[in-house]
């Protein structure tokens, strides 16, 4: 399978990194390009793919209108303090460079928590799990979805 990680398709197709998206064309011009950067790899030849989007890929509609075409989607749940704890050293994350960390993330996950459990296929914890054994669970989900794709073919 192919893998994409959409931002660095997003950087890579604009030339700089996020943060500069972010300082130049604000959160509204990264969120367009994040689409037509998912778009494009999802309507690709390319058809046995799997993507990591970044957090707020599912705060425009046609984006999870885009993620629900026929897509296993696995939403990797941790809760806000899993979040802050995993982020806190990071500089790369634009929304985050707040004196408020912490209140900035439960405000994000108030609104896309219940946005992901509406698109997802499958929820995974991944608080207090090691990421090896959080890869085997999206493996395993991977291979029951094209098990299924076969059948139905």
């Amino acid at each position: 399978m192919h893998f994409y990680d959409l931002d660095k398709v997003i950087e890579d197709n604009a030339g700089a990194d996020i943060p500069w998206i972010f300082e130049k064309e604000g959160e509204e011009g990264f969120r367009k390009r994040e689409t037509q950067a998912l778009e494009s790899i999802v309507h690709s030849d390319t058809n046995d793919l799997v993507l990591a989007t970044g957090g707020g890929v599912v705060m425009r509609k046609e984006n999870v209108d885009i993620l629900r075409d026929d897509a296993l989607v696995v939403y990797l749940y941790a809760s806000v303090a899993q979040q802050l704890y995993r982020t806190s050293k990071s500089t790369h994350r634009p929304l985050l460079q707040t004196g408020d960390p912490r209140a900035t993330l439960k405000k994000l996950f108030e609104v896309r928590d219940p946005l992901y459990r509406d698109v997802a296929t499958l929820v995974i914890e991944t608080d207090a799990r090691h990421p090896k054994s959080v890869a085997n669970k999206v493996l395993d989900a991977i291979k029951r979805h094209l098990k299924m794709e076969t059948s139905v073919s």
